[in-house]
């Protein structure tokens, strides 16, 4: 009998504290909402089961945005949860102990009690995995009022943390189970019961639209959550087919979406996009995809793997060897905690039994690449690849590539990104922000070094043209010079050996026999100097036309001056 009373008592004063914690949450305030927090811890200690206990405490952390302490309240009904958990055990625990947990004979070995068709049947098996999927399956199937709620408030905070997948099961069994109860309490309703409400008459007549259900709520929701996950799975498809520019176009559209998009998920498909970008070759946009990861999540291991190999391929060791080792430290204190970074509930890119060997890995690299550094290997980075631009390009190719970089990761800009993030936490913000501006301003450093350094390779380029192309001037100008002045001498020659010629004629022609010798004599000397200058004249062929030209310059000046006097010209020198 006292017994009875005492719990009777407990029960009033668990009551009590419920009705207190309802009153306050209906203030929605936010202190109120802490103190009415703090009553239903106090009922919950005093009764741990008390389901309408639980459910104000999971609506009120939600509503709290304290959605972690949701995931861990709730945890058992996160469906990845088990994996996680199936996968840990696995890489613990030996294969044969996990066999002989998994499988468990249903009698007890015992031949002597039993003939061999009953020791057959006794030997049979189940798994204790496959009978847990039974026996979970067969809950969701129960239309159980009580506890819909869980689906419903967990889905929510499963959304808002980035399990995407996780939230769409959860909500989508939550809706059905609703469903299902609304239709077999339906049933016991009497016509009246379906008229409408005061609530609704009132607000009809004052023309307020009121606040959207539950069951509309789950389902916007809902449409949200698949429509990313439609497009995330399309990204992907492009990203293994080879479709990179496709697969950057469809993460774009997820990142930039106007509608908040959860901080988990933000971060995974920065990730993808990152590897779409180097993929295509354009190391810039993937190492800022890398930072913005790393600002939302300094845990995420992929993307310090991908910016440690993309700042390997253009030769900035120190800053490789930076993230190499913080990589290794996360690998290390894996190993030290016997757990993935993070909460059990988090869905994790590597697996737990695949540490070891990737630290292993990870170490050797690591005194690799401080041996290279140690030899000198530094300050010969590739700049090129870096801009995404080709050796030997031009100066308005490189000013191009190198403004549209700056427009997109200038340093002012780098936390613009941050407006389009659901945060878990908003205490977070700040540190998220100064990440940003701090791997965006490193960035920024490197893409205008990489400029100047280009930049100063295709000045040495230009002026070493221009002093060839002078050189190749300076040679074609005196070519032209020295055939001119051969041009100009052949003509005179010429007419000095006719004039010298004129009396030998003279006097051949007195006295033919005399002089015959002398005249064939002369006459050579003739042949031999025509034959010069028809040698001279076919090396200077290429400046006839110059000269031809000049003379009617000169021609069309003295006309000009009205100069009407004939001037005597040997035409054989004009000749073209």
């Amino acid at each position: 009998m006292d017994i009875f009373r005492v719990c009777n008592g407990l029960k009033q004063i668990v009551d009590k504290y419920v009705k207190d914690a309802r009153a306050l949450i209906a203030t929605q305030e936010q202190s109120e909402m802490v103190t009415a927090l703090n009553l239903i811890d106090a009922a919950l200690a005093l009764s741990p089961r008390y389901e309408a206990a639980l459910e104000l405490k999971a609506r009120t952390l939600l509503y709290l945005r304290r959605f972690k302490e949701v995931a861990n309240m709730l945890q058992e009904y996160i469906p990845s949860y088990k994996m996680v958990s199936e996968e840990l055990t696995t890489s613990s625990d030996n294969s044969s102990l996990q066999i002989s947990r998994e499988r468990v004979k249903l009698l007890s070995d015992n031949s002597s009690s039993t003939d061999s068709s009953d020791r057959e049947s006794s030997f049979k098996c189940f798994s204790v995995s496959d009978l847990k999927k039974k026996v979970l399956a067969g809950l969701c199937k129960q239309c159980d009022k009580e506890g819909q709620w869980r689906y419903l408030v967990l889905g929510e905070a499963c959304c808002y943390l980035g399990l995407m997948e996780d939230a769409m099961v959860l909500l989508q069994t939550g809706k059905r189970l609703s469903s299902a109860a609304f239709r077999r309490e339906s049933i016991c309703w009497s016509e009246d019961s379906f008229t409408l409400s005061d609530a609704a008459l009132s607000n009809d007549m004052n023309n307020t639209t009121p606040p959207p259900s539950e069951a509309e709520r789950v389902s916007q929701l809902l449409t949200h959550i698949k429509l990313l996950l439609r497009r995330r799975a399309a990204a992907l498809a492009a990203l293994n087919a080879g479709l990179y520019s496709e697969a950057i176009r469809h993460f774009s559209k997820i990142v930039d979406n106007r509608r908040g998009t959860p901080q988990g998920f933000l971060a995974e498909c920065y990730v993808h996009r990152a590897a779409a970008y180097r993929a295509a070759g354009r190391i810039a946009e993937s190492i800022a995809d890398c930072n913005r990861t790393l600002a939302l999540d300094p845990t995420c291991l992929p993307a310090l793997s991908t910016r440690a190999s993309l700042l390997e391929t253009i030769r900035c060791l120190p800053d490789c060897l930076h993230d190499l080792e913080h990589l290794k430290l996360l690998y290390d204190s894996i190993l030290r905690d016997r757990k993935l970074p993070g909460p059990s509930w988090k869905r994790q890119h590597i697996r737990y039994r695949d540490v070891p060997s990737s630290l292993r890995e990870l170490a050797c690299k690591i005194q690799a690449l401080r041996e290279r550094i140690k030899s000198g290997e530094i300050g010969n980075v590739d700049y090129y690849a870096l801009i995404g631009l080709r050796r030997g390009c031009s100066r308005s190719e490189l000013e191009r590539a190198h403004l549209l970089l700056c427009l997109r990761h200038r340093p002012d800009k780098a936390t613009l990104f941050i407006d389009r993030c659901e945060f878990v936490d908003d205490r977070d913000l700040d540190s998220v922000k100064d990440q940003a501006r701090m791997s965006a301003l490193m960035l920024y450093r490197l893409l205008q070094k990489g400029y100047t350094n280009v930049m100063n390779i295709i000045m040495d380029e230009e002026a070493a043209e221009k002093q060839r192309q002078k050189a190749a001037a300076a040679v074609a100008l005196q070519a032209a010079a020295a055939a001119t002045t051969a041009a100009i001498q052949v003509p005179t020659l010429e007419t000095k050996v006719e004039e010298k010629l004129e009396p030998i004629v003279r006097i051949q022609d007195k006295c033919p026999v005399q002089s015959t010798d002398y005249a064939i004599s002369c006459i050579t000397l003739r042949e031999k100097n025509s034959a010069m200058a028809t040698t001279t004249a076919t090396a200077a062929s290429v400046f006839q036309g110059v000269f031809c030209r000049d003379i009617a310059v000169v021609g069309n000046l003295l006309s000009q001056v009205n100069f009407t006097r004939q001037i005597p010209v040997n035409y054989e020198a004009l000749s073209c």
